[in-house]
């Protein structure tokens, strides 16, 4: 088996392109973060909605009507705002990374993945607003 020697330039370049790929990788765990971060307020201001609704059911309790309704809301869209945000960062960063790069990383599945977030929160939102889904 013969070593080849590696000149400092192509050594150089082989750092540079793992450098990339190092970013990349950052950039996707930013991103899958941020998934967490939204699916959490999307959740919880689901579940606050809903425990709050039942409990001014059960107990006519001196709450504003639309009070659970609204802090859900805002929960809500609160984590699809971040979320957007975050998917829109992720690419801008994306681009100006691989614009710098002789190589391009596979399709981000992070970025499905936060797709899926909010399609969730989207159906979260109509099901608040419009009583879509039975829940």
């Amino acid at each position: 088996m013969t070593d080849r020697v590696f000149t400092s330039n192509e050594l150089a370049g082989q750092r540079t392109e793992l450098g990339f790929g190092r970013t990349v990788m950052a950039l996707e765990r930013t991103l899958m973060a941020w998934i967490r971060t939204s699916l959490s307020l999307i959740s919880f201001g689901f579940t606050i909605f809903k425990f709050l609704e039942a409990m001014q059911d059960r107990t006519n309790a001196g709450t504003r009507g639309n009070a659970p309704r609204n802090l859900g809301l805002f929960l809500i869209c609160l984590g699809i705002g971040v979320l957007v945000i975050a998917m829109f960062q992720f690419a801008q960063a994306r681009r100006t990374v691989m614009s710098y790069s002789e190589t391009k990383p596979p399709f981000s599945l992070s970025l499905v993945g936060a797709v899926g977030v909010l399609l969730v929160g989207l159906f979260t939102l109509l099901n608040i607003f419009f009583g879509l889904g039975g829940f």
